[in-house]
Order: structure tokens, then sequence, then C-alpha cells
């Protein structure tokens, strides 16, 4: 399930091009790396991993003006190549 999230992003040649931390339960969440990312029509797709070495799926919807946090990432997941 898809939840909406607070992101910190940077924003070269377009808004939200690279998300850099997200808020979570109240913690501040620090990005170490963005593995894969894509666009799909549901918006642009990030697989980061955290500086604790967990591995999320953050979407961008463009059209909602909106950033969402996927349940941690799961080996095996549609996403994974």
């Amino acid at each position: 399930m898809d939840l909406p999230v607070k992101v910190e992003a940077y924003s070269g040649a377009r808004f939200g091009e690279r998300p850099r931390a997200f808020f979570w339960r109240g913690e501040r969440i620090e990005i170490q790396e963005v593995e894969k990312e894509w666009r799909s029509p549901l918006g642009e797709h990030f697989q980061v991993r955290t500086a604790q070495g967990r591995r999320y799926q953050l979407v961008y919807d463009q059209e909602s003006d909106q950033w969402f946090l996927s349940s941690p990432f799961k080996e095996g997941a549609p996403w994974q190549t």
C-alpha cells in the first residue's frame, strides 16, 4: 500500500528530480543512494537505499504533486529487474 509522505528532493531541470530524504513517523530518513529510477503512468519511481541499509520505493505523482512511499523493498518485487 502506498502512503503519502513528505520528501526533500533536488529540483534541477524539473521539480522532484531526485529524492534526498523523506519523513516517516516523525523521523527524517536520509537517502544514501538512488539505486534505480524509472517512469510509469503512475509517476516517477525511485528505488532508494537509506543510510541504515533499508530499501524503499518512492513515487512522485506530478498530476497530484504528491510523493508516496511504498512498503519496504522486497526481493523479487515487480519493479526489480
